[in-house]
């Protein structure tokens, strides 16, 4: 069955009325383009992020962890160019004092232009593009002079690289392997827009696989592959998600192949996730400026060997909004209008509710217990307010896969009648046998 047409106002609208996302400094008239993740929000990230440890580090054996400093000595960011080449082109409109980026004028709306002619710009008296750094400056310590100047970092990976011969020999790591991180990075963004899609601050997911030059091409594509089942594997729909290999002619320099994982936003397809082949680039630079042979030795040939590197990268800012357009939909449930989140029971920010039919003949305290039962297993909630049928659907609109209803049965019986969100359909299950049920649909 066709999903409803989901739209952003939407999509922010529920996230403010049901506890995901809030304006940061609302009491405050707002900060632009800064979000605050609410008691559903942040459980939404966190069971996401969750998800991405888990299969990209956790079920691996090739794959460890890092988490690197958010401030890094200047050095990191003048050799990975990010200092001089971290760079948008930037316009300025002297008639309406918008500001926009020169290679996005066509998705950009001059306040003097009418609404139907958007990224009309051709007599908007702009200036000539100049470069603008889209890194965050800060001091660090007490003494305001350039020496005491870094910055916040615009990604997670140069950390990785920095690392790569701490980690290979802690780990004794042998190729082909991949470091993976998950972080804040920071970019001073000069068009931001479209609620959480792009944010100045915002959370990455990234990795880093190191290998053979010979098998990087190889390995690219199957990062790609196992990228797309990922997403299908948490619930995004495959019609919503497609590979879009670049162009030659649009790689970066240091680039071997590259391909976005785009979504189909309500504004159209846009970047998900981008997987890169970002051959010895990184290792390279760091290893010229820094004097440490930033290299891998093998065992068997002796042979020092420079890895290429897949990288793919991710963010979980973006994630949480694409996991949000992809769930909404709206229904008929009993002859009444149903708002509903159909998340994936991995990724939903509550797993089950638990209600007493009735607040007498010690229903309530009987769900109170199978809530202490399960709360260190799965996110659980309780609610015993208004009709039953009520407490469905707030449990349906902020994306809740199963309910279970204590009711008389449950007092003499030792059952409790469970309801999927999506089917609707109900099941009697014994109260010590739900995290089984629950885990087996799951996993499903």
């Amino acid at each position: 069955m066709p999903r409803a047409e989901v739209t952003l106002d939407k999509i922010v609208s529920l996230s403010k009325r049901r506890g995901f996302v809030f304006q940061a400094s609302e009491i405050y008239g707002g900060f632009e383009s800064t979000w605050d993740y609410g008691p559903l929000g942040v459980e939404l990230k966190r069971r996401i992020a969750d998800a991405w440890w888990r299969d990209m580090v956790m079920a691996r054996e090739d794959v460890v962890g890092l988490d690197s400093a958010i401030l890094q000595a200047p050095k990191v960011w003048e050799v990975s160019g990010h200092a001089t080449g971290f760079n948008d082109p930037l316009v300025d409109c002297k008639a309406c004092k918008g500001r926009f980026r020169a290679d996005k004028l066509a998705m950009s709306q001059c306040p003097r232009k009418p609404s139907k002619h958007p990224g009309e710009h051709s007599d908007c008296a702009l200036t000539p593009p100049r470069q603008f750094n889209m890194m965050f400056k800060t001091q660090v310590g007490p003494v305001e002079d350039s020496a005491a100047i870094t910055y916040l970092r615009p990604e997670t990976a140069q950390g990785i690289f920095t690392n790569f011969l701490n980690v290979q020999q802690t780990m004794r790591m042998k190729l082909p392997f991949g470091v993976a991180q998950m972080g804040k990075s920071f970019r001073n963004e000069i068009v931001t827009g479209n609620f959480l899609f792009r944010t100045r601050e915002f959370e990455q997911m990234e990795m880093e696989y190191f290998c053979r030059p010979e098998e990087s091409a190889a390995k690219f594509e199957y990062w790609v592959a196992e990228r797309l089942r990922w997403y299908r594997s948490i619930g995004l729909r495959e019609e919503n998600l497609r590979a879009r290999p670049y162009e030659k002619k649009d790689l970066a320099h240091y680039a071997a192949a590259c391909t976005d994982i785009e979504y189909r936003y309500p504004w159209g397809w846009d970047e998900l996730e981008g997987v890169a082949n970002r051959t010895t680039f990184d290792l390279t630079r760091h290893s010229e400026a820094s004097g440490k042979k930033l290299q891998w030795m093998d065992p068997d040939t002796k042979e020092w060997i420079t890895p290429h590197v897949v990288e793919p990268a991710a963010g979980l800012s973006r994630l949480v909004l694409v996991a949000l357009l992809d769930a909404y939909d709206e229904d008929v449930a009993d002859g009444e209008p149903r708002t509903l989140l159909r998340f994936h029971p991995r990724i939903a920010p509550i797993t089950l509710g638990v209600f007493p039919l009735v607040k007498r003949d010690g229903m309530p305290e009987k769900a109170r217990e199978i809530v202490r039962r399960y709360l260190d297993r799965f996110p659980v909630f309780y609610d015993e307010s208004g009709a039953i049928g009520r407490r469905y659907r707030r449990q349906d609109e902020v994306g809740t896969p199963f309910c279970a209803t204590v009711d008389g049965e449950t007092m003499t019986g030792g059952t409790v009648t469970i309801r999927e969100r999506d089917s609707m359909k109900q099941e009697r299950v014994r109260i010590e046998a739900i995290g089984d049920w629950i885990d087996a649909r799951t996993r499903a």
